[in-house]
């Protein structure tokens, strides 16, 4: 069949379909700047750079406000109670994400308030501090710290964590020897589940935190049984913690 080209004396041209079919396809808008600036601010190394921030400033308002000073001081006269115990808490939970040594913290809470208030509200800043740590590590830095996991201390660790999540977290916070924030941190950057780092957290803190509750409401008598059963119990997970890393020091190196 002669198209109208050719009926009209003309010379008929075909055009290849794959020549159509390009010809056909729609050009892709360029992208925008605004869509450039939001996957530059949301790409991983923009958010660890944010995380980083953070707890530079986090660090630097401790510095500046002396938290320890609470030990000294006492607590404002303004608030007392529950009511105080509760802003402890809460304050206590910031300060931990900020590096603030918990064993100063727990001092601090069974001076202000006693064995018993203290030991919860401690409790409860911990639990607290935890989960805003862990909560600011997975989302904004799990993404560009996974890739860098390629020693083989560092992928025995995550492997671990990842695998035996709650049995990890709680073996950690039961013996002391690794950093309250640095457990943290490499839980949310692993692969460990929100609930069992929590509840890990908090039943294998209650003895330490216990024991330092203990012997900061018990200071002023330090020939207490109180006060020395305190410290026996604040130092033999040290020393088992030891015994228990120099025995397990050849399964991690293989």
């Amino acid at each position: 069949m002669l198209d109208a080209t050719t009926r009209s004396g003309g010379t008929a041209t075909a055009t290849p379909p794959a020549i159509a079919t390009e010809l056909a396809l729609p050009v892709p808008a360029p992208v925008g700047l605004t869509t450039r600036c939001t996957r530059v601010l949301l790409s991983p190394w923009s958010r660890l750079s944010l995380l980083v921030a953070l707890l530079a400033g986090a660090a630097s308002m401790v510095l500046l406000f002396e938290p320890q000073r609470l030990l000294a001081d006492g607590w404002p006269p303004e608030l007392g109670g529950v009511a105080a115990a509760v802003v402890f808490g809460i304050a206590y939970g910031l300060c931990t994400v900020a590096f603030v040594p918990r064993p100063l913290l727990n001092l601090a809470a069974g001076a202000l308030f006693g064995s018993q208030l203290g030991l919860v509200s401690a409790l409860g800043g911990t639990v607290l501090g935890a989960g805003i740590a862990f909560g600011l590590g997975r989302m904004l830095g799990q993404d560009a710290l996974r890739p860098l996991l390629r020693g083989r201390w560092l992928k025995a660790a995550d492997g671990q964590l990842s695998r035996h999540g709650f049995r990890s977290m709680l073996a950690a916070r039961l013996f002391p020897g690794v950093p309250f924030w640095a457990a943290n941190y490499c839980a949310a950057v692993s692969r460990m589940g929100y609930v069992p780092f929590l509840v890990a957290t908090a039943l294998g803190s209650i003895p330490n935190t216990a024991a330092y509750v203990v012997a900061g409401a018990r200071a002023s008598a330090p020939t207490s049984p109180a006060f020395l059963i305190a410290m026996a119990a604040i130092a033999l997970p040290g020393v088992a913690g030891v015994v228990v890393a120099w025995r397990k020091r050849h399964s991690l190196r293989g």
